[in-house]
C-alpha cells in the first residue's frame, strides 16, 4: 500500500526528447513500476489517504509538483519543491550523460566504465537531494528517490 501503482508526466509542453533522454525515461518508469517504496506520513495528526497512489511529476511556476491521489482518484497530496536545489547537478548529470552516450561509440570499455562510475556517483547525488527535499512529505527508499531524479532530470531537459 506505500507504493506508487501509476507514475504520469506532464511533459507535453516540452520539445520532444532525444533518443537517448527517451531510453533513459523508459528504463526509470518501468524500474520504478518493478518496485518501489513512496509512504505519505499523517498530515497534522490525520492518516492520508491508503495507496497504492498515482503520481502526477510536472514542472509549474519553476516548481516540482508532485500530485499524489490514490487508485480512486482521491487527493492524497500534492507538494512543490524548488528546483533550485537540483539545477546543478542536472546540469553535471546531463553533461556526464552526453560524454558517455559519446564514449559508448568510441571508447574502450575501461574508459566507458571510468565515466559510468562517474555517471551513477552524480546520479547518486541528484537522488540524496531529491530525498532531503521530500522530506517529511514522503518517505523514499534509495532506488525510488533514484528513478524519480531521473524523471525529474525528463522534465528538466525541456525548461
Amino acid at each position: 500500500m506505500t507504493r506508487i501503482a501509476h507514475i504520469e508526466l506532464d511533459d507535453g509542453n516540452l520539445p520532444p526528447p532525444t533518443p537517448e533522454i527517451e531510453q533513459e525515461r523508459r528504463v526509470a518508469m518501468f524500474d520504478l513500476m518493478e518496485h518501489n517504496t513512496f509512504e505519505l506520513p499523517d498530515r497534522d495528526g490525520k492518516p492520508v489517504p491508503q495507496g497504492p497512489y498515482h503520481v502526477g511529476l510536472s514542472i509549474k511556476d519553476k516548481r516540482l509538483v508532485f500530485d499524489v491521489t490514490t487508485e480512486s482518484h482521491e487527493k492524497a497530496a500534492e507538494f512543490h519543491l524548488s528546483l533550485t536545489p537540483f539545477r546543478q547537478v542536472v546540469k553535471d548529470y546531463f553533461q556526464i550523460c552526453k560524454s558517455y552516450f559519446d564514449a559508448v561509440k568510441t571508447l574502450p570499455p575501461s574508459q566507458i566504465e571510468t565515466i559510468d562510475m562517474a555517471r551513477r556517483g552524480i546520479h547518486n547525488e541528484g537522488a540524496r537531494i531529491l530525498q532531503e527535499r521530500l522530506e517529511g512529505k514522503v518517505t523514499v527508499d534509495d532506488d525510488t528517490a533514484r528513478r524519480l531524479f531521473t524523471l525529474v532530470c525528463v522534465l528538466h531537459f525541456g525548461g
